[in-house]
């Protein structure tokens, strides 16, 4: 264990709660999704924004057009240039989501115990009296009684700027409401929830597919973000819809989990996804808020078992208008990271919020100061028993460097990988030092022409806990002599160096294939 790694299950003296944390070139472990828009797409901002610990850009389609959100993208290119921090691209499809149409950014004043209207008639303006929206068949799916939430994009949560309607009748296409809490709507995206109801559209909607095969290709995103998902069939068409759009066949698909349906096939969507975004915002909807607990911990569990990143969301929604998170957000943050998971995703917070950098900077300092207590050694040996013997060659690989690397107090875990398997299987094992990830590209054709492979496996584990990617020099190849692999070895021990995370006389533990044999070894560096 590092030398400032406590544990909460044994005695730990008070007051050194209160001495100052070292800083180090990484933030946290624990990554940070920044959802870029109205107040952060400024070179300047984005900068700032990786600076304090990004290392994902989610770009939200739910609003804004591809032209814009295309403006935002080249702004962070030009701040990865100029900080030299890597950062990934995720697309957020739109999906099944139900939203108010209004041209306007007027805002609507709705009282309680008033009645509202909710009509597919579009040809209305929005107004406190009658609410147009984009789904034709939502008189067939509810009934008398029934709670539909109305919020601002990406609900607040807060009773002042969002409104529960419950069902009053249904009038033809027209569905009559009975307002109960008094809210000002505001803002150009009004969203709508309705708890516990299956909606009748699809999961990747015609408008969806057509920004992935046009803005998506063209920027070759690294992750698609599902919203959504119902069921397994939904990754699984969306899977095969990317294979026929060249690069983006190795697209990850983070399968976003935000209403019951989803939660109720979440085993088999696990199964399909590449790792599962807790869509926190809409799930607090459909549960009770007594239940949403058990969800997180159950699902990030399942995550952390099956090596897939999981990522939560809305953890400092106060912080989209104040520069300090509440006493209970600070918390919840810190429970996510004991809990397992591998990013925070933040939305409103970043998007539209008045402190993006600040909010990125506070929740990497509570992450980094959660993972100081994270019992790894309970986790390693529930993960080992969970995944039972006999282990595949890979996995008990990656579980030896784990271990190795905490028994000889290594400070860091340099593993040679081409497809990031091997890499992301370390991070499994959640090692208590950072893993930096050497990602060696493979030279492939399609008859026309060659390229090398690796840029989308090494910014695809910029979501992964612990993992910091390295892009390796194509012409040393990752299964050749050792010669080539030691001066590989040496440009990212360099690299550790440089970042402050290998001082002399450290240990390092590297693991790497030799020939068709996978080797972990122990160096302990000179002055």
């Amino acid at each position: 264990m590092h030398a400032n790694h406590l544990l909460l299950e044994e005695p730990i003296r008070m007051a050194s709660i209160l001495e100052p944390s070292k800083s180090s070139f990484f933030p946290a472990m624990t990554k940070i999704v920044g959802t870029l828009g109205p107040r952060s797409r400024s070179v300047e901002v984005i900068s700032g924004c990786l600076q304090a610990g990004m290392s994902v850009a989610r770009f939200d389609f739910s609003w804004g057009d591809p032209e814009y959100h295309q403006e935002t993208l080249e702004n962070m290119r030009a701040a990865v240039k100029k900080t030299t921090k890597l950062c990934a691209v995720m697309l957020d499809t739109v999906g099944a989501e139900l939203q108010v149409v209004t041209n306007t950014e007027k805002s609507i004043s709705l009282e309680e115990d008033g009645i509202v209207v909710l009509t597919p008639d579009q040809g209305h303006e929005a107004s406190s009296a009658v609410l147009p929206i984009n789904f034709s068949g939502l008189s067939k799916a509810v009934k008398k009684g029934d709670t539909i939430f109305i919020g601002q994009y990406l609900f607040t949560g807060s009773e002042t700027t969002s409104v529960w309607l419950e069902v009053n009748e249904v009038k033809g296409e027209d569905v009559v409401c009975v307002i109960k809490n008094s809210a000002t709507l505001a803002g150009s995206l009004f969203t709508l929830h309705v708890s516990q109801i299956h909606i009748d559209l699809p999961t990747l909607t015609e408008k969806d597919k057509e920004v992935i095969s046009t803005w998506g290709v063209k920027n070759k995103i690294d992750f698609l973000s599902l919203s959504y998902t119902r069921h397994a069939e939904d990754v699984r068409e969306a899977r095969d819809f990317l294979s026929k759009l060249g690069d983006l066949s190795q697209t990850h698909i983070f399968a976003k989990i935000e209403n019951v349906e989803g939660l109720t096939h979440f085993d088999e969507i696990l199964q399909e996804a590449d790792g599962i975004i807790l869509s926190r915002g809409n799930l607090g909807i459909d549960l009770p808020p007594e239940k949403v607990f058990l969800f997180q911990k159950a699902a990030l569990y399942k995550c952390n078992m099956a090596g897939k990143p999981a990522v939560v969301t809305r953890v400092v929604d106060s912080m989209t208008g104040n520069l300090r998170p509440t006493r209970a957000e600070a918390t919840d943050v810190a429970n996510a990271v004991l809990d397992g998971t591998d990013a925070i995703l933040l939305g409103a917070e970043t998007l539209r919020g008045l402190y993006p950098i600040e909010t990125i900077s506070i929740v990497g300092k509570i992450c980094a100061e959660a993972e100081k207590v994270f019992n790894q050694d309970l986790y390693f040996k529930r993960t080992v028993k969970y995944v039972g013997e006999p282990m595949s060659h890979l996995e008990s690989i990656a579980s030896s460097a784990v271990r190795a690397a905490i028994k000889v107090k290594a400070s860091v875990i340099i593993c040679f990988t081409s497809s990031g398997r091997a890499a992301r299987l370390i991070a499994k094992y959640r090692p208590t030092m950072p893993v930096i990830s050497v990602v060696i590209p493979r030279l492939k054709t399609n008859q026309l022409k060659w390229s090398f492979s690796g840029a989308f496996e090494a910014r695809q584990s910029l979501i992964v806990r612990g993992l910091f990617p390295m892009l390796a020099d194509p012409r040393h190849p990752a299964e050749s002599t050792n010669s080539t692999n030691e001066s590989v070895l040496k440009v990212a021990l360099d690299h550790g160096k440089a970042s402050g995370v290998i001082k002399s006389h450290d240990r390092v533990v590297i693991c790497q294939k030799v020939g068709d044999s996978s080797v972990v070894k122990i160096i302990e560096l000179e002055d």
